[in-house]
């Protein structure tokens, strides 16, 4: 075999190696482009070779979201991936791909949906927007009222109902006036999307357009006409989790990013929505929670679980909720309490937005398994050389209701009489009791939880003052306001509930 023929071959070999390189690198070198049009469409389907978060938006809100995506990429290194669409069509793609990481429609609504058909988790909320007539600038004129939109004069184009969320909303309004059939009759084309509407104005192809009002923001030449009839036409935008996301730590880090009034909520601003007061950025936030100690067995795993998939840090502080209240009124300000008691929550109240009553929780008298004293009730707590255990008033809200149960059941002298120990928290009662330096104790059933193999637990009945009820609030001072809001509703889901019940509580946040 000669010179020539070797160095051709070698250059057919050298050449089929280069195609096949590049056949197999195409996927995730496409995925690097800015996820547009047609485009958009494939890159939903590709692998996520490279971990980029896959989010679904509105056509409404892009020009504001490439705008955040920028800033996001450039500060966090992280990539984001970006269908746009209707808002229906979109909710569709997620149902049918089950892949992607965000939904971000037009309005809520969709999220509704979502949520009920098991899509959507979470949301973050972001702005708002007006539904408003577009025109042309320097014919506001030629719109005046509701009936100049009906006019053979005006081409009027609109946004699929079916598919957008600004046609839907139209849809709906009207249709609570009766109107809905005189404007469909007027209307001379339907459109995709409503940047779809905007354009054909800008082309010339229609008179009015019905948009909203945040998309005339990148459309200098068209000015917006407001119709007393869309007033109550307003879109709340958010974005949601979607079920299918594989990381939704990744997922929410973006989202909070979205909502954070020094990050995202710039360019909502900017670009003409009504932003939310949203949370204060940072990549990993610190929640700081107060808590009765007797609520740490019903709560810590639900914190840790929100810890992982949130991606956030919870500093917790168990103690007597006396000694929480101190610290409280000393200076110290946590970003949420959840209070043994409704009292130790009213106690500093002007600290928190409104409390949440989510379970109840009973005093009863523990004494050691087979009740050798033969306990029955409160008053068996007054036999003389009793070792009996309670809380400490000041310190803690079971010792202050055991205070006003054995006020309200005439025995408070005589039981304080044979009181050898008054702890901050319960748990310190069981304790004693299992190394057998206590008779009796009275504390939370909660307390109990757990140890039912070597104590048991003396109902005290007809006192109302003997049951608790535990509220939890967010502070009012939070930067964190609207992570703190998913915590409490984490703590009201079906995982947490059975917590609280396995551990003594009665459910009560329904």
């Amino acid at each position: 075999m000669n010179r020539m023929t070797l160095a051709l071959l070698g250059s057919l070999i050298v050449m089929g190696l280069l195609l096949y390189s590049l056949a197999s690198e195409s996927p995730s070198r496409k995925l690097r482009q800015p996820a547009t049009g047609t485009e958009a469409n494939d890159s939903a389907s590709q692998p996520n070779s490279d971990a980029a978060i896959l989010m679904y938006c509105a056509a409404s809100n892009r020009a504001v979201v490439e705008k955040i995506r920028a800033d996001y990429e450039d500060e966090t290194g992280r990539r984001v991936e970006i269908q746009y669409g209707p808002s229906q069509s979109l909710l569709s793609s997620l149902e049918v791909s089950r892949t992607g990481d965000l939904y971000l429609p037009a309005d809520e609504s969709y999220l509704d949906i979502g949520r009920e058909r098991g899509l959507v988790e979470e949301a973050i909320p972001l702005a708002e927007m007006q539904v408003v007539i577009a025109v042309r600038k320097g014919e506001e004129s030629r719109i005046r009222t509701f009936d100049d939109l009906l006019s053979e004069d005006i081409r009027l184009v609109q946004a699929n109902p079916d598919a957008a969320a600004v046609g839907k909303q139209t849809k709906e309004v009207l249709e609570k006036t009766g109107q809905w059939n005189q404007l469909d009759a007027a209307t001379v084309g339907y459109r995709t999307t409503v940047t779809d509407v905007a354009n054909d104005l800008i082309v010339g192809a229609a008179d009015a357009g019905i948009v909203y009002d945040a998309v005339l923001a990148t459309y200098p030449d068209l000015t917006a006409v407001k119709l007393p009839v869309f007033d109550s036409a307003i879109a709340k935008i958010a974005v949601g989790v979607t079920s299918a996301s594989n990381d939704s730590s990744r997922a929410l880090h973006f989202a909070r990013y979205l909502g954070a009034r020094d990050r995202g909520q710039r360019y909502y601003d900017e670009l003409g929505f009504k932003p939310v007061n949203g949370d204060q950025w940072a990549d990993v936030p610190e929640l700081s929670v107060f808590a009765g100690s007797m609520l740490q067995p019903a709560i810590e795993q639900t914190l840790i679980d929100f810890e992982k998939r949130e991606g956030v840090s919870i500093s917790r502080v168990y103690n007597g909720c006396g000694i929480l209240v101190a610290q409280m009124k000393a200076g110290q300000h946590p970003d949420a309490y959840f209070a043994c008691d409704t009292e130790f929550m009213n106690q500093v109240s002007d600290q928190f937005g409104a409390p949440l009553p989510v379970s109840r929780n009973e005093l009863v008298i523990l004494v050691e398994k087979g009740n050798p004293h033969g306990i029955k009730s409160l008053r068996d707590l007054t036999r003389p050389s009793l070792r009996v255990g309670i809380g400490h008033e000041k310190q803690c809200a079971m010792g202050w209701l055991t205070q006003q149960t054995l006020t309200e059941s005439g025995i408070k002298i005589e039981v304080m009489e044979n009181v050898t120990v008054q702890t901050p928290t319960g748990d310190m009662l069981v304790n004693q009791l299992k190394t057998g330096s206590l008779d009796a104790a009275v504390a939370y059933l909660s307390n109990a939880a757990g140890s039912g193999d070597v104590l048991t637990a003396i109902r005290i009945t007809g006192l109302e003052c003997s049951q608790a009820t535990q509220p939890i609030a967010i502070s009012q001072s939070t930067p964190y306001s609207h992570l703190a809001g998913r915590l409490l509703k984490e703590i009201q889901s079906t995982d947490s509930r059975e917590r609280f019940r396995a551990n003594g509580f009665v459910w009560q946040a329904e």
